[in-house]
């Protein structure tokens, strides 16, 4: 008697509704329709041979009291089909259990209704606590006959409400479940721990259990964490909470507008905070937090528009995933920036030197062939090396600053020394074509140019342009292979960014192609086709230097951190 009416008051007063398997189905299967918590007392009332279609038609729900999070419960009103006396209405609650406990006046023990004592009271909070310390969801039940001539109640069933129908109720007992955590979700929560993401839980749970939970889970690492309920938050003040917030901590029994100001308070502390929720009382937090991510699935639209992102496998390791991704893509950009900018240097020496040398120098790289870098060998390895997988370190750092820019002084810095080194070994290679034609012409050392005194050279002056313009090509794609990642290549792979390898290929198909194609190498870039095999062996050379320079930086820099 005892066991089927807390089934019975579990399927009644829910929303919650199983749809039997489809018999034409290969692999059917019973489905739940509502909210994962109410269908599991659906489903134990069936397996206690409570099936809740029956009593539904028994005991037809005529009104509901509508669950919300500042008394913790709900109540649905049933018809009577069959009255009995003057006792033609019912009314079931169900909701925390401690709220409900206060609402009870008597109990149901061993199928009679008797006062409740507080040794009741003590024995089924301890039973709640014991559940919860299991990390099970518990939900305490009760009911009240409403006879028609209770002067406490209205006549209209319109005028029921929570005042005169969550009073005076008849205590039945606790049913506890496992809402067990999504798989592989310890491993994305320490990944993200690890990445320097805070994660706190601010829950509308019993605090033991919220704590069970954390502590299973990876939340959290002590223990006796400190839970916070919503009615210690009312009395807690804005230091108060921030220094809460400075150390583990779980929120358990939380009202909307309470979540909505633990968001508040870790902005005001200078955090960037992201916010997931599915229910109505999410949404305030949703819409306050920088990011807020309802459930696609298990979500409502009250929470899915106040989020600015849903997640449609309402899975966690997605967010964490995303993390991931998010910091791929934002470190590849910076990437693409320093490969990009440090090209610019040796484009712009070359540029410089005639003028702060008075012409000593000639000039040494056209417009044509700088356009030819910028627009034609640096495009595709850019856009290939923006496109290069997630770091297997990138969650190993803390979250970047929101005052982070994307070109930064470290971004500058390091296209600039980069861009400096391949200055240096372009001029070398130029000076070097300089000296051995020069060698070869029986003449002393000669910096070919366009016009004056060496103006009959001008075809080797094309050539020592176009030493310049492959040199710096050259040493781009050591550059590209070499800004992949901060790690050693062996770890990440020479071959892992194919893109990147088609890039290089390009790079060398356009350079050759303004080389030795005629038209090309005459009309448009006024370069010529290098014939010093001496200077080849020179240029074929600098990928592998400009590469071992940066894994030498690797190298040298990871020893500082081990020291």
């Amino acid at each position: 008697m005892q066991l089927k009416t807390l089934l019975t008051c579990g399927a009644l007063c829910s929303d919650a509704r199983l749809v039997p398997p489809d018999p034409t189905a290969p692999d059917a299967h019973w489905t739940v329709l509502g909210d994962p918590t109410e269908a599991c007392l659906a489903v134990v009332a069936r397996k206690g041979y409570v099936e809740p279609s029956t009593v539904t038609e028994t005991l037809p729900r005529i009104k509901e009291l509508n669950f919300d999070s500042s008394r913790k419960m709900m109540s649905t009103i049933h018809q009577l089909a069959q009255p009995i006396g003057d006792i033609q209405r019912v009314s079931f609650t169900k909701g925390a259990p401690k709220e409900v406990l206060d609402k009870c006046t008597k109990i149901l023990d061993g199928g009679r209704v008797r006062p409740i004592t507080p040794e009741d009271r003590s024995r089924a909070m301890k039973a709640n606590d014991s559940y919860a310390r299991n990390g099970l969801r518990v939900l305490g039940m009760a009911f009240r006959l409403l006879p028609k001539n209770d002067p406490q109640l209205p006549v209209a069933l319109s005028d029921y409400s929570i005042d005169n129908i969550e009073r005076d109720l008849v205590f039945v007992g606790l049913e506890a479940m496992q809402d067990p955590p999504r798989d592989n979700i310890e491993k994305s929560i320490a990944e993200c721990r690890r990445a320097g993401v805070k994660i706190i839980m601010v829950t509308g749970d019993y605090g033991l259990t919220a704590r069970a939970i954390a502590r299973k889970i990876g939340i959290v690492d002590d223990p006796e964490v400190r839970v916070i309920t919503g009615s210690e938050l009312y009395s807690m003040s804005d230091e108060d909470l921030r220094a809460a917030l400075s150390h583990e901590v779980i929120f358990a029994r939380m009202a909307p507008e309470q979540k909505y100001r633990v968001v508040e308070t870790l902005q005001q502390m200078g955090h960037v905070v992201a916010v997931t929720g599915d229910g109505v009382n999410d949404a305030p937090a949703l819409k306050r937090a920088d990011i807020g991510v309802a459930m696609g699935i298990a979500g409502t639209d009250v929470a899915k528009d106040a989020a600015d992102m849903i997640l449609t496998d309402d899975n966690f390791a997605s967010i964490v995933s995303a993390i991931r991704e998010g910091r791929a893509v934002y470190n590849n950009i910076k990437k693409v920036m320093t490969y990009v900018f440090n090209s610019n240097i040796p484009e712009a020496i070359p540029f410089l030197l005639p003028l702060f040398s008075f012409n000593f120098f000639p000039q040494m790289l056209t417009i044509m062939e700088v356009l030819l870098i910028d627009l034609g060998t640096d495009t595709v390895p850019a856009i290939a090396l923006g496109s290069e997988s997630p770091d297997s370190t990138v969650m190993d750092v803390p979250p970047r600053s929101r005052n982070e820019h994307l070109i930064d002084r470290k971004v500058l810095l390091r296209a600039l020394r980069i861009g400096l080194q391949t200055t240096i070994l372009s001029l070398a290679c130029y000076l070097a074509f300089n000296a051995i034609e020069s060698a070869k012409l029986g003449l002393p050392f000669t910096l070919f140019s366009q016009t004056g005194s060496n103006g009959q050279y001008e075809g080797l002056w094309r050539m020592s342009t176009s030493v310049i313009l492959a040199a710096i090509v050259m040493c781009q794609i050591g550059i590209g292979m070499g800004l992949r990642s901060e790690q050693p290549i062996y770890r990440v792979g020479f071959l892992t960014n194919r893109p990147l390898l088609w890039g290089f290929l390009s790079e060398l198909l356009v350079l050759f192609g303004a080389l030795f194609i005629p038209v090309l190498n005459r009309e448009v870039f006024q370069t010529n086709g290098i014939t010093s095999w001496e200077i080849w062996i020179v240029l074929l050379a600098l990928p592998f230097i400009s590469f071992g320079l940066e894994e030498l930086r690797k190298l040298i820099l990871s020893r500082r951190k081990k020291i």
